[in-house]
């Protein structure tokens, strides 16, 4: 998969941001410390699950990254325990080939995944390209706001009727691509290229992401009339209209 396009926080803008690497493996741990390590990141480790929770409570981390098997309790456990008090990004590290595997992970809550054996680089690319999505915060966007929700691009909250919705930084970014572009039609390609900014990749990627948005929006996500399926062709985003307003 290619990394993200480039946004406006470029990879300087990335030096000193705090990644927790957990992996059981210290030579896959060192591997992946040293690269990130050489490309201006803060690293911290940890070796099992429960090490990681307490870790990541205590230094609070731009990013983790997050190995699916580890003992004591899995990454999958790890990643919805970290989704219940933070929307920090994680990148699962899995060695297990499967498709159901990869949706386990992202359902947890995961924003990306990397398969081992894997190229350190491009975990390196991987890491920078979720973290400038969710720190792109220093060119001041347009809020939009429809049909009760209220998205914040520059302070990346979402909500509806006033409380606030709970999303992961990829959720966010799907969300705000689709209501930036209401009532268009995108495929699962489209979104994977434009929301991601990956030209090729699984496309369960996007599928998962869509089901979970839709569990957050939706009065009723099974039968859902913001977000539906286009079949044969992809997704759709309806507001009524037009955002009520970008101010």
């Amino acid at each position: 998969m290619s990394p993200a396009a480039p946004s406006s926080v470029g990879n300087e803008d990335l030096v000193g941001r705090r990644v927790l690497v957990v992996d059981d493996d210290p030579t896959v741990a060192e591997v992946a410390s040293s690269y990130l390590r050489a490309s201006g990141f803060v690293i911290d480790e940890a070796r099992d699950g429960f090490a990681a929770l307490q870790l990541a409570e205590r230094i609070d981390p731009d990013l983790v990254v997050l190995d699916r098997m580890l003992p004591g309790i899995d990454g999958i456990e790890v990643c919805r325990r970290l989704r219940h008090r933070s929307s920090v990004p994680v990148i699962l590290l899995t060695a297990l080939g499967s498709e159901d595997d990869r949706i386990a992970g992202l359902e947890a809550g995961a924003d990306d995944y990397l398969a081992k054996p894997f190229s350190p680089r491009e975990l390196v690319l991987r890491v920078q390209s979720v973290l400038r999505r969710s720190i792109d915060e220093f060119t001041p966007q347009s809020v939009l706001e429809f049909g009760g929700f209220r998205l914040d691009p520059s302070a990346r909250v979402a909500t509806r009727a006033g409380a606030e919705i709970a999303l992961t930084s990829r959720e966010f970014d799907l969300f705000e691509f689709l209501a930036k572009h209401p009532n268009q039609v995108f495929s699962r390609e489209d979104l994977l290229r434009t929301v991601w900014g990956w030209t090729y990749g699984d496309l369960s990627t996007v599928t998962v992401h869509v089901r979970r948005l839709r569990e957050k929006i939706e009065l009723d996500p099974r039968s859902p009339a913001l977000l539906t399926t286009v079949w044969g062709v992809g997704y759709r985003f309806t507001t009524g209209g037009a955002p009520d307003a970008m101010v």
